[in-house]
């Protein structure tokens, strides 16, 4: 299993047991209404079915898509007892209102901090006018500016990608963020872990902060200790803890670094032994990420900074933001935009999603997606079926090896719809691959955390970086056609699937897709 395989199964555990005891109270329930309790019974049941259907109709009217809405909406209807504590354990993915108010108002300090970039947007409408409406989209509803004054490099592996990095934690001289979804406490992360410490012992403000669901079995409350001995501040985001917690769906998907405000690493790697190569329990591993240097990272810094204040106790009030958002002479090398973006389940604007579907929409020649898990809803599956009716040449790569067999499955079950309609599918024979990219039309490429499936797309704290007229665009395609040939193209045998079982077994998995 991976570092986020064995955390997903510890998480699957937990909501099997609240199923498993779900179902037995609904068992209990039928049985007491055929022996014990025959006189209140009939009241009983009329009270269930009235407190199941106000349940509905509040489902119903949310401001959400139908695919999120149907499977509970079918659950609470057939086994009201069993969906109600379900929809309260996993539907409900707002989390508590205290969260709710911590980042809205932390975002409300930081993002203003962030430069204007009405000139940025400008030229990018006045250079690629029908693209541009998607940067204006990230800076209108996710508070993130694009700019044109950033260096980036490209890493087509995870393994040069942590090198890079190692050598720019050597050179840090103020301050190091690092905020990772998994880390694994074994030889790659004890690399990382000495460096931070001699530049902690330099006196630079080195922080590490960590998702516990992600990092669960791997990582204990010693390991905060270890660090702070070592003169690392530590955090962990959203610990687990026995009981229902509201908040516990919501995890911390992101993978960033950040040195001295100057320079910023993201993509979809953690700090775990497969992702370097070290183990390959499932065949060879392929991940990416990049690193950018220049005015960009201040946005990699708000996003890194608005999860260490707003994910934990810890006031803000008196804290100089400035000084972590320097402005630099720094002259880019290279032309082009970058916008890096961040999103979180604490609001109602699907970030991640809107930008996928917006480079379908915008695509008129090409547009290519990775993923390690597709779950889309329906609006993600029409985009992308009717870019390629319009002509566009869409295509999707997912793992020829799965990590999680029963996500493999339900992954497999969105392959008809969309081949049918002309999408092309294809699975990446050698192995596991992790990337969350996309890229259209030799303009425009994202790179980041966030997957084509339900849990980064409305559960979790996901970041990404766009790219439009950048050499690293070109790159990133030039890597899809690679990758396309050490993948085997399935999209001819899950066009048409004539074996009626498997057509049911995978509707039936594609219903409940969202409460994996």
């Amino acid at each position: 299993m991976t570092e986020e395989g064995k955390a997903g199964s510890r998480n699957g555990v937990i909501r099997m047991i609240f199923v498993i005891l779900s179902i037995v109270i609904e068992l209990l329930f039928i049985l007491m209404v055929f022996t014990g309790l025959n006189t209140y019974a009939n009241w009983i049941n009329i009270g269930t079915r009235v407190l199941a259907l106000l349940m509905v109709l509040a489902i119903y009217a949310k401001q959400v898509t139908s695919t999120m809405k149907m499977p509970w909406i079918i659950l609470i209807m057939f086994l009201p007892i069993m969906g109600i504590v379900l929809y309260v354990l996993v539907g409900i993915n707002h989390g508590t209102r205290e969260m709710r108010n911590r980042y809205a108002d932390i975002d409300e300090d930081l993002l203003p901090l962030l430069p204007e970039c009405s000139a940025e947007l400008g030229k990018m409408k006045e250079t690629m006018p029908d693209k541009a409406s998607i940067s204006d989209y990230l800076v209108r509803n996710a508070g993130y500016p694009v700019y044109d004054n950033t260096d980036i490099v490209y890493f087509d592996d995870a393994l040069p990608g942590l090198e890079a990095q190692l050598e720019d934690l050597k050179k840090a001289e103020s301050f190091i963020f690092m905020e990772y979804h998994a880390i694994e406490n074994a030889s790659c992360w004890k690399r990382v872990e000495d460096v931070l410490a001699e530049r902690a012992s330099a006196g630079l403000d080195v922080r590490v902060f960590y998702d516990d669901m992600g990092s669960i079995g791997y990582i204990n409350k010693d390991f905060v200790k270890k660090l702070e001995k070592r003169g690392i501040a530590c955090k962990v985001f959203n610990p687990f803890r026995p009981g229902i917690n509201l908040f516990l769906n919501n995890r911390d998907h992101r993978k960033i670094t950040v040195i001295d405000g100057k320079i910023g690493y993201t993509g979809g790697y953690n700090l775990a032994e497969e992702y370097f190569h070290v183990t390959e329990p499932f065949g060879r591993w392929k991940d990416s990420g990049v690193r950018l240097e220049g005015d960009a990272v201040k946005s990699l810094t708000v996003a890194f900074l608005e999860m260490w204040y707003a994910g934990s106790k810890e006031a803000w009030n008196n804290v100089d933001f400035s000084r972590y958002l320097p402005d630099t002479e720094y002259q880019a090398k290279q032309p082009g935009f970058i916008q890096p973006y961040a999103d979180s389940p604490m609001d109602q604007v699907h970030v991640g999603e809107d930008v996928y579907i917006s480079l379908a929409e915008k695509a008129n020649r090409y547009c290519w997606f990775i993923t390690p898990y597709l779950i889309l809803t329906d609006e993600m599956a029409h985009a992308l079926s009717l870019a390629a009716k319009r002509g566009v040449d869409v295509r999707i790569v997912t793992p020829g090896i799965p990590d999680k067999k029963l996500v493999y499955s339900v992954t497999r079950s969105f392959y008809n719809c969309l081949a049918r309609n002309g999408v092309r599918i294809y699975e990446w024979t050698p192995g596991f691959c992790h990337c969350k990219m996309a890229v259209a039309d030799d303009e425009m490429a994202t790179c980041g955390t966030i997957n084509l499936d339900y849990r980064s797309l409305y559960h979790h704290f996901e970041n990404g970086c766009l790219i439009a007229r950048s050499h690293a665009v070109t790159e990133i395609r030039q890597d899809f056609e690679r990758t396309f040939e050490e993948s085997t193209e399935v999209t001819d045998k899950y066009r048409e699937i004539r074996v009626l079982y498997l057509r049911l077994g995978q509707q039936v998995l594609r219903l409940f897709a969202e409460l994996l």
